[in-house]
């Protein structure tokens, strides 16, 4: 939807198999959208081939850390199946909420959409695993625009970048309650407009559960994938700052800092009963009060360090191979409530919702920049700021954090467009934060 017009309504589907083998230590892969007996049997002559050929190679042959089989099924949460939804009644709600930012008269641009997914597959494995699991996801969101000399002030809700996604069904898009968020973001676009500039330099930053969640997913998540740090995938992605002696040894934050990867949270985009090489959900540590303790992995790779896999192999589809993949990368919740957060600031800058981002190949050196923000003063919020922004470098920034708000202000963010791979793979993860403070952060960048 945009400004009161729908532009379009879509919908698409994908079928079919894809065969992984280990021949002559060497991994194949072949797949096909034919589902017939006699093309499985094909594609796994092809598969057998392919591994064959890369063989011929030379190199150390692949070694898997063990797994139980299992037989198994799972199912995510739905309670309301959102493909059963009429298409006029989600057309009527992004009109309403359309409507309703629009009411704004100095709102010049607006738009809303809704996006539904379900993923049914089966795994099997000579091992003697059969699975089968299905999941839905939901999400959206609404973005209002002001212009005012020259500058587009935006806002989004219940975030940017495509809204917010979790593993659900209708229940999930009424939760957000789009219309009756409407107002207060057209709102505060219009106010964007009059607001004063981020001011420059050092500052105490608290930042939003949302921005942190993206935070997490660039400095954290994607640096301890462990084939990157293995430099089995780099071409999209990029590599890591990291390498394998860092592991119980590096201090990647504070003491506040304590960081899990968890498959098995109700609702995320990252959770799942068992990955795509049959390893079970699982949470695990990686960074424990500070302390860098674990990297996200697959069997190939955990054996290479001496551990078993904590399940993080996925595809995006039937015709790709899983890759190491992030599940629900969370900063775990502190103690603070916001309101004490802010008032234990004398100086600074609270921070929300993401509007880019840029960081380097190695997730080291990173600037992020947000839709609004507002200056802190003596311990109580005051005036807007437009369009900050703020840089560091990874471990020197995670170190800076001193306070993180309680169980209460965190809350789990989907992002469905997590790339990786070459073909790039789209992977649909999540990340769970509350509001954190971070002390001497650079903000300003560029003024």
């Amino acid at each position: 939807m945009a400004n009161g017009r729908v532009e379009g309504v879509e919908s698409s589907g994908s079928l079919g198999l894809g065969v992984r083998v280990l021949a002559g230590g060497s991994w194949g892969f072949a797949s096909s959208s034919e589902m017939t007996l006699a093309a499985a049997a094909g594609v796994g002559r092809q598969a057998v081939a392919v591994a064959r050929a890369a063989a011929l190679v030379g190199g150390a042959p692949v070694e898997l850390t063990p797994v139980e089989p299992r037989e198994a099924t799972w199912s995510g949460p739905c309670a309301v199946d959102p493909f059963e939804v009429a298409l006029s009644t989600k057309i009527d709600l992004l009109l309403a909420a359309d409507a309703a930012m629009r009411a704004e008269p100095a709102i010049r641009l607006t738009k809303a959409h809704l996006g539904f997914f379900r993923v049914h597959k089966y795994f099997a494995s000579s091992e003697g695993s059969y699975i089968e699991q299905t999941h839905t996801e939901s999400g959206g969101g609404i973005v209002a625009n002001a212009i005012a000399e020259g500058e587009v002030l935006t806002r989004s809700y219940p975030n940017s970048h495509g809204g917010n996604w979790l593993q659900g069904g209708w229940e999930v898009i009424e939760a957000f309650d789009l219309v009756g968020n409407a107002p207060r973001i057209a709102e505060q676009a219009v106010a964007l407009a009059s607001a004063a500039p981020c001011p420059s330099g050092p500052t105490d930053l608290i930042i939003d559960g949302s921005q942190l969640g993206l935070q997490v997913h660039e400095s954290i998540g994607h640096p301890t994938e462990l084939d990157r740090v293995l430099g089995d995938e780099a071409a999209f992605a990029g590599t890591s700052f990291l390498g394998l002696g860092d592991l119980g040894v590096l201090r990647y934050g504070s003491e506040h800092v304590t960081v899990t990867a968890d498959a098995t949270v109700p609702g995320s985009l990252g959770s799942f009963g068992f990955d795509d090489e049959g390893v079970p959900a699982q949470r695990d540590p990686i960074v424990t009060e500070g302390l860098f303790t674990g990297f996200l992995t697959s069997r190939e790779s955990a054996a290479a360090i001496g551990r078993t896999s904590n399940g993080c192999m996925r595809a995006d589809g039937w015709n790709r191979i899983p890759l190491i993949r992030m599940t629900t990368v969370s900063l775990e919740p502190g103690g603070w409530s916001f309101d004490d957060l802010v008032a234990d600031t004398e100086d600074g800058l609270y921070i929300e919702t993401n509007s880019s981002w840029s960081i380097d190949d190695k997730r080291l050196n990173f600037q992020f920049a947000c839709e609004i923000g507002w200056e802190i003063k003596d311990g109580k919020l005051g005036r807007m700021v437009k369009m900050p922004n703020y840089t560091g470098i990874t471990p020197r920034f995670w170190n800076s954090c001193d306070a993180v708000c309680s169980a209460e202000h965190w809350q789990v963010w989907g992002l469905p467009n997590c790339g990786k791979g070459e073909p790039m793979q789209v992977a649909h993860v999540a990340h769970g934060a509350a509001p954190a403070r971070f002390r001497g952060v650079r903000v300003g960048v560029g003024r």
